[in-house]
């Protein structure tokens, strides 16, 4: 049997007790000391919220390790955003460094030793700002090496310290000054830039888009200038794709049910800590620009129609 987890684990639940379960008992076969619970109340306007989540916080009176439980329950919804925000805050308000599992991101075995032993190698760099469990490329990009870096920040199941948090700006009062002066060295490629800026960060900035506490968390890794780990295989699944999702709500996106691997140990280190470029690309526009791709090959099957006719005109 593997040692149990030392680093403190936070698992954010809400309503789904199906989805909360698988994810528990990847939890239990972790068996960590010390288990951080958030939790979400129930919305008025759907009756079958209460027994859910009754439901669902029944699941955390099954820990049957030696385990100090601590528990930040809403009776009342909060939101995705706000109740994530908070409780991300009581977390790191008690602990520097924490393993973060939402209750539709399953985890594979390897992922809570890949993260301990990350998060005690970076603990004090402070170029790295958060530990990912996600692996969205198609290709390798890692050579040899466990773990690449990368400028997105990838959080469906992350490890991290307090010294990230407490930098989030939530009024981004600095937002209008980076926007002018350090987005386009962050971005050198304006394709990537123009979704950044005006898709996502300006949007939010004039209420014309709803806050996420993801999307905080990710500009000030762009304003920092800090970098994600992101492992050489995909060490977390996101289950939650589906009717009954709060942001995910398409079963067939292609970051939906992406199977794990195990992560092999020793793990190897890159010998530098910078970007993968290419990586970042790819990431891009695979997993967050999706519209681009999807508005691409539009354009391309609409070229290959034109041309078609062009031939058939000709022969």
């Amino acid at each position: 049997m593997n040692e149990p987890v030392t680093t403190a684990v936070s698992f954010h639940i809400f309503n789904r007790p199906d989805t909360t379960s698988r994810v528990f008992e990847r939890i239990r076969a972790a068996r960590p000391r010390v288990l951080f619970v958030v939790a979400d109340g129930p919305r008025e306007a759907h009756p079958a919220d209460k027994e859910n989540c009754r439901a669902t916080r029944r699941i955390i009176d099954e820990v049957d390790w030696k385990c100090e439980v601590l528990r930040n329950y809403s009776e009342v919804n909060m939101g995705s955003y706000k109740r994530n925000s908070s409780g991300l805050s009581w977390l790191f308000d008690n602990v520097e460094e924490a393993i973060v599992l939402e209750d539709d991101c399953v985890p594979h075995p390897t992922f809570f030793r890949f993260c301990e032993e990350l998060l005690a190698r970076y603990r004090n760099d402070n170029r790295i700002g958060a530990i990912g469990g996600n692996n969205f490329l198609k290709r390798p990009h890692h050579g040899h090496y466990s773990y690449i870096f990368s400028k997105f920040p990838l959080l469906w199941g992350w490890a991290g310290w307090r010294r990230t948090w407490k930098l989030i700006d939530r009024k981004m009062a600095y937002w209008p000054e980076f926007r002018k002066y350090g987005l386009r060295c962050c971005f050198p490629d304006r394709r990537l830039r123009g979704y950044w800026d005006n898709t996502i960060f300006q949007a939010i900035y004039e209420k014309k888009k709803k806050p996420a506490w993801d999307y905080e968390f990710m500009l000030t890794c762009f304003m920092q200038n800090m970098l994600t780990i992101i492992p050489s295989v995909n060490l977390v699944t996101n289950i939650g794709f589906g009717d009954n999702g709060t942001n995910c709500l398409n079963p067939n996106d292609m970051a939906a049910n992406i199977p794990c691997r195990p992560m092999e140990f020793p793990l190897v280190h890159p010998a530098y800590i910078i970007a993968d470029c290419d990586a970042d690309t790819e990431m891009h526009f695979n997993r967050f620009d999706v519209q681009w791709n999807e508005n691409k090959i539009v354009n391309i099957g609409r070229k290959m129609r034109l041309l078609i006719g062009l031939i058939g005109r000709v022969l």
